[in-house]
């Protein structure tokens, strides 16, 4: 049966998305609902954004509050729920200073530009190279795509900005050789989602840092999508015990809201005085309010705890699918962002889940990702890893 709002979107929109045949009309927890009615199970989140599931209650309520009190002023004023939210990031992390702006993309660019400015009002006007990851993914626009090493990514863009050099994950020699006098910063996903869900390997981070402080640059975490409890911490760099200079958010920060932020500490962020940097909407009234909630949210419930005892019970059941299938090479992740490569590619078990009832996610080709909300229950769960064993079966 035709989809009359397909037919309309197909005319209409730019084709930059090759979207499901879906139209998605409501939300709850961790379950959707199609058009037509069809309920699915959501293990991806809105590409791990709505980490505390869709429609939560005190969210809506904290928007419409805000709503009803304030829009929009500019960022020439103060406002509550964004001093509010920006102390509480500077008090849950390593940083003195925060920029918010509209999404990862923004808040990427708003981190290279503080890089480079650092160095300028330094008097080292020569240092401006950044040095990214081979398989990494910083953003679209012109700046974050030449951060990004992903050929598909800059493909058709060329050329490409300049100031922008590739290392590769987890090899320390790489980026050793990599580093000269003009490189001004290392910019680095602590965990690599887009690129495969690769974990660094144990003491990669630190050798990173050690590196970065010896040779006197910086050291920038992206952290858009491992941010805000994703990996079983608040921040993945928790997990290492290493701390950046320069840390991007966005994705989970307001659950589905768009957001993005920049945290710095307090040396590095001087350099952006009044008119260097700015966004017309970062950080509203609005979007802090429902930022600020899904952190206390998220503290109140303890719901990183919780999401973390619920991800190593999935990666278990997802190796338990390993050791049935042939078809499965690894099974690799760390909190709720687990990825599962295939020996084949993935978008055919996709649009099988889909078909009964379950969401997920394939990048790389060959990687199936699950990314679900952290309020995920083992029962949703334990329905997924039966389809996906049928699935397999078939396979």
């Amino acid at each position: 049966m035709k989809n009359l709002t397909i037919d309309k979107a197909k005319k209409v929109f730019a084709k930059t998305y090759a979207r499901f045949p879906l139209v998605i009309t409501k939300g709850k927890g961790c379950s959707l609902w199609d058009s037509e009615g069809k309920k699915y199970t959501d293990f991806v989140a809105g590409i791990a954004v709505c980490n505390l599931g869709h429609s939560h209650p005190l969210i809506a309520k904290a928007v419409c509050d805000q709503a009803d009190i304030l829009f929009h002023v500019s960022n020439l004023y103060y406002t509550l729920p964004q001093t509010e939210l920006a102390s509480l990031l500077v008090e849950k992390s390593f940083a003195d200073r925060v920029f918010f702006c509209n999404s990862g993309a923004e808040a990427n660019e708003a981190a290279i530009k503080l890089a480079r400015k650092y160095f300028f009002t330094k008097g080292e006007k020569s240092r401006f190279k950044i040095i990214a990851m081979e398989k990494s993914f910083h953003g679209r626009t012109m700046a974050t795509l030449s951060a990004t090493g992903q050929e598909k990514i800059r493909h058709g863009f060329e050329p490409v900005l300049e100031g922008f050099d590739f290392a590769i994950f987890n090899d320390i020699e790489t980026l050793k050789n990599k580093i000269d006098a003009s490189t001004c910063a290392v910019l680095i996903e602590p965990v690599q989602g887009e690129g495969g869900v690769v974990c660094p390997a144990p003491g990669y981070l630190k050798e990173v840092r050690q590196i970065c402080d010896k040779e006197g640059i910086l050291l920038i975490f992206d952290e858009i999508q491992t941010g805000i409890g994703r990996t079983g911490k608040l921040f993945a760099y928790e997990h290492f015990d290493v701390m950046p200079d320069i840390m991007t958010l966005a994705k989970a920060l307001a659950n589905g809201l768009p957001i993005g932020a920049m945290l710095a500490r307090e040396e590095i962020a001087e350099a952006f005085g009044p008119g260097s940097h700015a966004s017309t909407f970062g950080g509203t009234p609005v979007i802090t309010a429902a930022s600020l909630e899904v952190l206390k949210i998220i503290e109140r419930e303890n719901i990183i705890d919780k999401a973390l005892k619920t991800s190593e019970y999935f990666k278990e059941r997802l190796l338990w699918l390993k050791s049935r299938h042939e078809i499965i090479e690894d099974v690799r992740g760390i909190g709720l962002l687990l990825g599962m490569k295939l020996k084949v590619k993935g978008a055919d078990i996709v649009n099988e889940c889909m078909g009964k009832g379950f969401l997920i996610n394939c990048i790389q080709e060959n990687i199936l990702r699950f990314i679900p909300p952290l309020i995920i229950k083992k029962e949703e769960i334990d329905s997924l890893i039966i389809i996906l064993d049928e699935i397999f079966d078939e396979n």
